[in-house]
């Protein structure tokens, strides 16, 4: 283990996933997270609370107000200031920038040096399925250029490495423009910059989830892109060792009890230990029709092995026209797979795409079980209503594949 730790600050932060998985590899801190979003400031700051109250070995404090014996405002107080107080508030952007530096040089000690940024700007403008519903395929979005925006705090903080996330789509984006304009924009401030598409499941989480990730280092620097061959590994694991200790749950119902001891691989990804207090275990209500066909495509599934199609569900049950685009609207999570499907913050708004598969259940994902697939620790709590926990989730980088690529950074870090 590194004796010391890296410093970095996490852009576009979300709720996390990204930072934790670094703080995971044991060799990084983070000083500073940059989030627009209200909900996931207070995950956010909620997670740093866990991080200094486990290295003060008082733990106990925070299981307290997953307990629900304190508010979060009374967790706050009992914190010095400065061990939640890392997170602003702000979207990144243009006119932002001057309140966010001077935000972050007053977290940062004099003359402090970064030795790394990570972050992925919202990737709806170059998401596949964001394409297809925009009448100008997000051409003009202004998100597609917010590497700008990323490549300023390159230039004021200097960090020896970056790592900068985002869908596969980012490489068709305008015709394969954007990328081949951001890797410039990169190299015009001084940064070597490679790419490759990862793949989550290559690094032990349980998820079919591809990424770009690309990294790039000082040009001064004798570096080069990892190979990441090392975390090719097999799972043996199913879906199912995600999911069979949760209790089972009723429409719109909450619980706290987990039924089971945790899987082999839940204890070694470290999603859960035997002390953990179970949280987020919720999930949704959902209507009559939507019901009949959560069975349907449960059966077909757990029967045959089959995934039902839109347009071959009962006529009755069907009420939309479009029966020729998103025809896999409804897919369960299959348990008795290596891996469910790559998930998406669309989750906020229904879980069709995410049914669970125990017919006896017949319902959508909870929070939890969602933030399981990420490979999220259950001591990891989402702040915010349900939508908003869900929104967090399916935004995130899952954190056994940030840990994955921070144990490489770090070998780069220490030559």
């Amino acid at each position: 283990m590194i004796s010391r730790k890296y410093k970095f600050i996490d852009l576009f932060a979300g709720g996390g996933g990204l930072s934790e998985g670094f703080v995971m590899n044991g060799s990084f801190k983070p000083l500073v997270h940059i989030e627009m979003n209200k909900d996931a400031c207070k995950t956010l700051k909620t997670r740093s609370c866990y991080h200094y109250l486990r290295e003060k070995k008082s733990l106990n404090t925070y299981n307290d107000y997953l307990k629900g014996k304190i508010c979060r405002d009374e967790l706050y107080s009992i914190l010095p200031r400065e061990s939640w107080s890392n997170v602003i508030n702000y979207e990144i952007s243009e006119s932002n920038e001057d309140v966010i530096f001077e935000q972050i040089d007053s977290i940062l000690m004099k003359n402090e040096k970064l030795d790394l940024i990570v972050g992925g700007p919202p990737c709806q403008a170059y998401s596949l399925v964001g394409r297809a519903v925009s009448s100008d395929r997000m051409a003009t979005d202004p998100r597609n250029y917010l590497y700008i925006q990323y490549i300023k705090f390159l230039q004021r903080y200097e960090p020896k490495m970056f790592i900068f996330e985002n869908v596969p789509g980012i490489l068709t984006a305008k015709r394969g423009e954007i990328i081949i304009e951001m890797m410039k924009a990169f190299e015009s401030v001084g940064y070597k910059v490679d790419y490759r598409l990862l793949n989550a499941t290559d690094f032990g989480v349980l998820q079919n989830r591809k990424r770009i990730i690309i990294i790039g280092w000082r040009s001064n620097l004798d570096l080069k892109y990892p190979s990441f061959y090392d975390y090719n590994i097999t799972i043996e694991a199913t879906v199912y060792d995600i999911l069979k200790d949760l209790p089972p749950l009723e429409l719109g119902e909450e619980r706290n009890d987990y039924i089971d001891k945790p899987s082999e691989y839940l204890l070694e990804s470290g999603i859960r230990n035997n002390n953990d207090i179970l949280t987020n275990h919720m999930c949704r209500n959902h209507n009559i029709n939507d019901l009949k066909i959560y069975r349907e495509v449960i059966q077909a599934w757990n029967n045959e092995q089959k995934r039902i199609k839109y347009c071959d569900l009962p006529k009755e049950v069907k009420t939309r026209k479009n029966e020729k685009a998103f025809l896999d609207r409804y897919k369960v999570v299959a348990g008795n797979v290596r891996h469910s499907q790559t998930m998406i913050a669309h989750i906020s708004k229904d879980g069709h795409y995410f049914i669970h598969p125990d017919i006896r259940q017949c319902r959508s994902i909870s929070v939890r079980e969602a933030a399981r697939i990420q490979s999220f620790p259950d001591n990891y709590y989402f702040e915010g209503s349900r939508t908003a926990k869900y929104v967090q989730i399916g935004n995130a980088v899952p954190p056994l594949m940030a840990k994955g690529i921070a144990n490489e950074i770090a070998e780069m870090l220490e030559d």
